[in-house]
Order: C-alpha cells, then structure tokens, then sequence
C-alpha cells in the first residue's frame, strides 16, 4: 500500500530504504507520464528498490506566472492521483508545497538536499524535467548526483508530444475523445446532485444538476456521451455544460440525464466519465425542437462505443 508524507522541507523525511526516485509534477498522469513509472518499476524489481515519488499538490506554475483560476484546475482530483500512483507502483509519495524558497535552491542543494535524504540510488524523469534555481536541464542532474539517472524520452501520439497542456487543449475545445486518448482513461468529474429549475422532468428528460466537488477541469460547453457512476453502479447517460440558452439561462450548469434511472438522488455524491460530445450548446427557437433534438442526442449517447 502506497504511503504518502507531506513535508514542508528535507529535515521531515525519514526514509529507512534505498529507492528509485521519480521526479516531476504529474497532473492526470497520461500516457508520457506511464512510461516513466513503468521504467521505474522495471528498475525497482531489477534492484530490489522502493518507487519513491517527491512532487507538489499545486502546479509550480502558481510561483512564476500571473494568477490564473485555471492554474487550480487538475485533470484528477487528488484522490484520484494518489489512487493511480498507487496502481502505477509507487510506495513512497513524498508531497511538497513548491514555494518560493524551494524554487530558490541551487540545482547543487536540491540534490545534496532532497536526493540524499530520499536515499535514491536511481532516478527517473521525464526529457523535460527541469530543477533548482535557473531550471537546469534534467541531465545536468548528473553533475550533481552520483547515483544512475535514467531520462525517459517524449512519448507522442499522432506526430505530436502528449502533455498536460495538449489535453488542457483538447478539453478547451470540447475533444473529449483525444483527451482521453492522451490520458489513457476517460476524464471524470464528481459532483453533488442538487436541485436546479427541474424543467428536464417536465419535457421528460429528467437531469441529476450538479455541484463539482473536485478543481478538475470541465470540458468546454457542450452536450456529451457519458457514463454516471452511482453507488458503484455505472449507466449510461448524457451530460450537458454551460448556460441554458433555450431559457435564458445565465449561469453555467453542469447537468446530466441518467438513462433507465428513475431514482431521486439529492444530496448523492456521482462521477461522471466523460467520454465523447456530441453536439454544441444550441438555442433552440421552442420547446418541440428541444425534445427533437434531446432524442437525438440520446439515440446517440445509447449507441456510442469505443
């Protein structure tokens, strides 16, 4: 069972065994991301070595960068990380909050500092990991560390780099179906079922509104093929992003329609798995050519498969 540490420096790490380390900042580990845990779990086994993992619950970029509520936004809730990093085979997560003092140490410190105290005879990172004040290069690492470092190279797919920024992407433009191809899982959101303006039950199209529980990432406005998770039961359903245009809504609503569900569910917490879209957000001139339109979209969502 994987075991996370927070630490605020190297003097809160107490680790008794030698490890492979991986380094980074690893947001919805995609497909680039695995392979550097599946190296250092070939490593681990060749070596007898514990899988250690040192990274930041908050994207670095919120130190350097004008603020930005996107920079909160995750492609996995922490849970949700911590959950995949355990299946991935980490033993040991080390957390860090990247602050400006951390940001600060010379490539020198950081090594003398962190990795002696990680006891790390190996260390994995990604081609374009970078660390310590100035950012040196992931190779300039072995100026300073006397262990083995494996660099993993760029993993693509379609020409292109797979990146968090890629998937970010994809999501802004409602491409659920690439950004899942680049994660390696559907993208999912929980949410709180709460009570909206309960129009969908009269047109007969009852929908679960939702309160996100978690800073991940919706894709962009639009209707989607989902799959609903309720009480470890999945159906299959639809979802919808953005503001009711039909009825002049005004704020952003996240909503889904459950098929074959007929239960009342307020206050339940569900996720939904994002999975494709199907159309954009229309405004719709009456009633008639809504409903036409949501039977549509739900022979859609019925009928879609991988």
């Amino acid at each position: 069972m994987m075991k996370t540490i927070r630490i605020k420096n190297e003097h809160d790490i107490e680790q008794l065994e030698d490890t492979v380390l991986i380094l980074g900042y690893f947001d919805g580990l995609h497909q680039g991301h695995k392979a550097l845990f599946q190296k250092a779990q070939e490593i681990a086994q060749a070596q007898n070595l514990k899988i250690a993992l040192l990274t930041f619950p908050e994207s670095p970029k919120l130190t350097f960068v004008r603020y930005n509520p996107e920079l909160l936004l995750h492609l996995a809730s922490p849970e949700d990380r911590q959950a995949q990093l355990e299946a991935l085979g980490v033993d040991l997560l080390y957390l860090i909050d990247f602050t400006t003092d951390f940001a600060q140490q010379s490539p020198r410190e950081f090594v003398e500092r962190y990795l002696r105290c990680l006891r790390a005879k190996v260390v994995v990172a990604g081609f374009d990991y970078h660390f310590g004040k100035g950012r040196a290069g992931v190779y300039q690492l072995q100026q300073f560390f006397t262990g083995q470092v494996v660099v993993v190279d760029e993993v693509q797919l379609d020409g292109q780099k797979i990146s968090s920024t890629r998937i970010r992407n994809c999501l802004r433009e409602g491409n659920i179906a690439e950004a899942n191809l680049l994660l390696g899982h559907p993208l999912s959101t929980r949410g709180i079922v709460v009570h909206g303006d309960a129009r969908g039950r009269t047109i007969g199209f009852p929908t679960a509104n939702l309160a996100p529980l978690d800073r991940v990432i919706l894709p962009a406005d639009g209707v989607y093929v989902v799959d609903v998770e309720h009480k470890g039961k999945r159906y299959r359903g639809m979802a919808s992003v953005g503001k009711n245009m039909t009825f002049n809504g005004t704020e952003l609503r996240f909503e889904a329609n459950i098929f074959d569900f007929s239960q009342d569910i307020y206050g339940d917490t569900i996720r939904i798995f994002w999975l494709d879209k199907i159309r954009d957000m229309v405004k719709f001139d009456d009633i008639d050519s809504l409903c036409r339109q949501l039977h549509e979209d739900e022979n859609v969502a019925r009928n879609w498969s991988k």
